[in-house]
């Protein structure tokens, strides 16, 4: 299983506010944390506004922060909201066309497998994803202070 990279980069948002909780973030500063491309953060901000995790600021002097405190925002739930799908296998899709995925076991384990899988990231909140804050704030903040 691999996840996307827009939930990649939807966790990575969400990390960075959450180290920096003070002021407003720009797409630029987190971009140049994390040394990925700024148009591809603009489309999961404007995914993660839309979900109502992060609140953005427009105008001079604009940005985004969390909308949430870091305790209520649920791992596995940001997960389930930014990825498209958990089918592994194409049987596990109602619409599959496996001719045994009835009475697959395999379908089954894997169907498990998922449900561990998301019921372990449910027990995180972003909170948890914070807990090293000041290794953190020392890596994402440092090219900020440099840039400053």
């Amino acid at each position: 299983m691999r996840l996307t990279t827009f939930s990649d980069y939807s966790f990575r948002v969400l990390i960075y506010l959450g180290a920096a909780p003070e002021g407003l973030a720009t797409i630029e500063r987190i971009s140049a944390a994390y040394g990925v491309s700024s148009n591809h953060l603009m489309k999961v901000v404007h995914r993660l506004a839309q979900l109502g995790y992060i609140e953005t600021v427009r105008g001079k002097g604009g940005g985004m922060r969390l909308a949430r405190p870091p305790g209520a925002i649920n791992v596995g739930e940001v997960l389930r909201a930014t990825e498209d799908g958990f089918d592994l296998v194409e049987c596990m899709d109602d619409e599959g066309d496996c001719r045994i995925s009835r009475t697959c076991v395999l379908r089954h384990a894997l169907g498990e497998a998922r449900d561990a899988f998301l019921k372990v990231l449910d027990g995180y909140t972003l909170l948890d994803l914070l807990a090293p804050a000041r290794p953190l704030a020392k890596v994402l903040l440092a090219p900020r202070l440099r840039g400053a």
